[in-house]
């Protein structure tokens, strides 16, 4: 049992609905379906705000620039959250996040726009990292895989109704205004969360120094420096002339983020060391892995299956929904008991790699539309598996002092997981143009599936064992 605030009281209930865990679980639920909302609203109207503001050469840096601020902002929240505590550091947060939907609505030129949604990423790494270490000091262990299933079905809704909703707002009153929504449930969401924030403060006891943060907020910031370069470099590629240093500029980047996120992440993460590394570094595979598949599929289905925006958009809803699934299924107290979280995650990770044959297939115009989002529901689920596993473990093994940092460091992995994938995707998509068919998009999303079997080999290392945990020292050293 993991010596957590939680996990000291002994009065906390062990029902997630019970007088004392509802106000915190409806609160940092109704934080992550506000973050979903926006997410799938800035996906919808993004085109149209491109089309307003003239700004298709800053199209990718709209997407990127919230990859690379979170990125950095990762790096700071988890030793911030751990020395101040979750408060102060969720307000800061909170409003961040909207200062950027400020920004992103009143934006005049699409470089302000691109500036808004930097600033939206920062947000979320910093609200993320506050809400995992809220949920391990306000609720009990015991109801830490329910909570994180909750979180994945906070997607559904927005899943089903964001894009539509958006849609229909912007038609009627513009997509400015599309901003204006999710502040709407920051103030109840807080409300709900003032009793846990306010036991939730700062944690002398059990807080371990951390001699190399200066160091790791470097590699942090080199490591996003990296990430931009891949990220904004694909234009290059466009072009036969600009080929060659296009081509250089990006696998030098690649190198950069390689280098720094080795001393970013925790020690041990590339070799997938038993315990918080392997957790940091499974989390960083599988996000690669599903962001493989699910970063081509729309384009695919669009490209070389002539579907409609509407059609092409199930690939979302099926995400959300069987995520969403997964987790639940993760949640069951029957499979936290029975089943090693090691298992688990190797399951996830084999359901991916198994589940993303499916698109691969479809874009090979083997199978049909039918079958392609079947194995997509299947590689979804198996997502929904392996996340909230990955979530519980970390808390698990994570000393009370240094939850925070672990979590930074959890997120900062997921971020560039999503990005390595995300640059390679554009880099190709870029170099072929239009000329992109069935077979490329196939090999693109083989690769992710590939990755997924890593997960699927080296999963069982993300359970705890012996001396995997020291809780008399840093698990990011």
């Amino acid at each position: 049992m993991t010596t957590t605030e939680a996990s000291a009281v002994p009065a906390r209930g062990d029902r997630l609905l019970d007088r004392r865990n509802l106000p915190v679980v409806v609160g940092v639920v109704a934080l992550v379906t506000l973050a979903a909302f926006e997410n799938r609203a800035v996906q919808t109207i993004l085109p149209v705000v491109v089309r307003d503001l003239d700004g298709w050469a800053l199209f990718g840096a709209s997407t990127g620039a919230s990859l690379v601020t979170f990125t950095i902002a990762a790096a700071f929240s988890g030793g911030w959250t751990d020395r101040f505590g979750p408060r102060p550091v969720l307000f800061g947060g909170l409003a961040a996040f909207a200062a950027a939907q400020v920004v992103s609505a009143l934006a005049p030129t699409m470089l302000v726009f691109v500036a808004g949604r930097a600033l939206s990423g920062a947000a979320e790494a910093i609200i993320d990292t506050t809400l995992m270490v809220l949920v391990a000091r306000a609720l009990p262990e015991s109801l830490r895989a329910k909570v994180f299933a909750s979180f994945a079905a906070a997607w559904i809704l927005p899943s089903l109704v964001g894009p539509g909703l958006a849609g229909g707002i912007e038609a009627l009153a513009g997509w400015r205004v599309v901003f204006a929504g999710p502040l709407l449930v920051v103030v109840p969401a807080l409300l709900l969360l003032r009793p846990a924030l306010r036991h939730g403060g700062r944690t002398d006891e059990g807080t371990v120094a951390d001699p190399g943060a200066r160091g790791r907020l470097a590699a942090s910031v080199l490591l996003a420096a990296g990430l931009a370069v891949t990220t904004f470099s694909a234009p290059l590629l466009a072009s036969p002339g600009s080929r060659p240093a296009g081509l250089a500029v990006v696998l030098a980047g690649a190198v950069v983020v390689v280098a720094a996120a080795a001393r970013a992440l925790p020690r041990g993460t590339a070799r997938l060391t038993r315990g918080v590394p392997a957790v940091v570094g499974v989390r960083l595979l599988v996000s690669a892995a599903f962001t493989g598949v699910g970063a081509v599929l729309p384009l695919m289905l669009v490209t070389t299956h002539h579907v409609s925006t509407a059609v092409a958009g199930i690939a979302l809803t099926v995400t959300g929904l069987f995520w969403a699934f997964g987790s639940w299924v993760n949640s069951i107290g029957a499979v936290q008991h029975r089943v090693d979280a090691g298992v688990r995650a190797r399951l996830g990770g084999l359901l991916i790699a198994v589940g993303s044959l499916g698109p691969v297939l479809l874009a090979l115009d083997l199978v049909g539309l039918v079958v392609g989002f079947v194995g997509w529901a299947a590689a979804s689920t198996g997502m929904g598996l392996v996340t909230p596993t990955l979530s519980t473990e970390l808390l698990a093994q994570a000393p009370a002092g240094e939850q925070g940092r672990a979590s930074a460091a959890n997120g900062l992995a997921s971020s560039t997981g999503v990005a390595l994938q995300t640059a390679l995707v554009g880099a190709v998509v870029a170099w072929f143009g239009p000329s992109m068919d069935g077979p490329r998009f196939a090999l693109l999303m083989a690769a992710g599936a590939l990755t997924a079997l890593v997960v699927a080999a080296g999963g069982g290392r993300v359970a705890a064992g012996a001396g995997s945990r020291a809780d008399g020292g840093p698990v990011v050293p």
